[in-house]
């Protein structure tokens, strides 16, 4: 099978070209720059896309299938008009932020998506969604019926450049002092391991699956995903917990961030079924998902390599956590 993916040296992107290595598929990825990053074996074309359609002059050659992550509608538009009638079969990733409800529980594909922004600055985190809706529009525009839509959720595992799957792991694993959590008794967590999203998005392209997929994990209670994680790494220390209000009285940001506290999201917020997706159409169509813990595994393993005193882009640093635990009177 031969295989476009645009991009491939960022988390997501080299994960579904090496889902598609591992079936021995012709595998080209179309990168700004290829720095050695990309997986072994795959073909690598400097392009930057902010350049146009000339970005994609390398690869106007015939294709079983496109894979495209984009943000940018202008990105996406582009690839369209030069590839698009060049692919067999076209996956766009988009992602669950799309969705206009969030509040209510396992809702579906079918759930009403945010207004598009084609023209809006997609590097904006404010802009996010809307710059996917009007990605996935020009997708639909284009594709018709050959075009499979994968919507994530939290994607977690080595290479996640948010850091938010990889705190809680780190956390334990570093050592047997006290660990500050959040309450949690409400929460849900549905996170995916990014190699079980990548080996669905290569399934999208073999079978040429057209339609919209939530590329979701199971939903389980936050509180229970912490408590099997500290189990599977062996912590014994205490493990301390505080409320909503007294974690945001402080400044702990919730869900991702410096200085946070990763997947937490306070109750109240209109976020209730932001972690609770139905994935019953991907598992429908034989998605899978790994234990948890061999990506617990995976993560450690990543987490050790880059080191746990580094800066991180989510998640409380020791010394604000260890300030939090003595107001907490954790030490006494």
């Amino acid at each position: 099978m031969k295989v476009l993916v645009l991009g491939g040296s960022v988390f997501l992107s080299r994960a579904v070209a090496q889902a598609h290595r591992a079936r021995a598929d012709d595998v080209t990825c179309l990168v700004r720059n290829a720095d050695g990053r990309l997986p072994a074996g795959v073909r690598a074309v400097s392009a930057d896309r902010a350049l146009g359609t000339s970005a994609y002059d390398e690869v106007r050659g015939s294709w079983d299938a496109v894979v495209d992550v984009a943000t940018d509608p202008r990105f996406v538009r582009d690839a369209l008009e030069v590839l698009g009638e060049r692919a067999h079969h076209w996956t766009y990733v988009s992602s669950c932020s799309v969705y206009r409800d969030q509040d209510h529980v396992a809702l579906d594909e079918s759930s009403a998506t945010v207004e598009p922004i084609f023209d809006g600055d997609a590097r904006s985190p404010e802009n996010y969604a809307a710059a996917k809706s009007a990605c996935e529009s020009l997708c639909r525009d284009a594709r018709g019926e050959r075009l499979s839509v994968v919507r994530p959720g939290l994607i977690v595992g080595a290479g996640d450049p948010s850091d938010r799957g990889g705190y809680w792991p780190m956390r334990f694993v570093r050592d047997d002092l006290p660990v500050l959590v959040p309450t949690a008794a409400s929460c849900a967590a549905q996170m995916i391991d990014v190699r079980d999203v990548a080996q669905w998005i290569a399934r999208c392209n073999v079978d040429a699956l057209t339609g919209v997929f939530n590329a979701v994990g199971d939903v389980r209670g936050l509180r229970e995903l912490l408590e099997e994680t500290r189990s599977l790494l062996g912590h014994r220390g205490a493990v301390v917990e505080a409320a909503d209000d007294w974690l945001l009285e402080r400044g702990v940001s919730p869900w991702s961030g410096p200085e946070s506290l990763p997947l937490w999201i306070p109750t109240g917020t209109g976020l209730d079924g932001f972690q609770r997706r139905s994935n019953a159409t991907a598992r429908a169509h034989a998605m899978s998902l790994r234990p948890l813990g061999e990506t617990i595994a995976e993560i450690v393993a990543y987490e050790r390599e880059r080191g746990f005193s580094r800066e991180r882009a989510a998640g409380l640093s020791a010394r604000r956590e260890g300030e939090l635990l003595v107001e907490l009177g954790a030490f006494d």
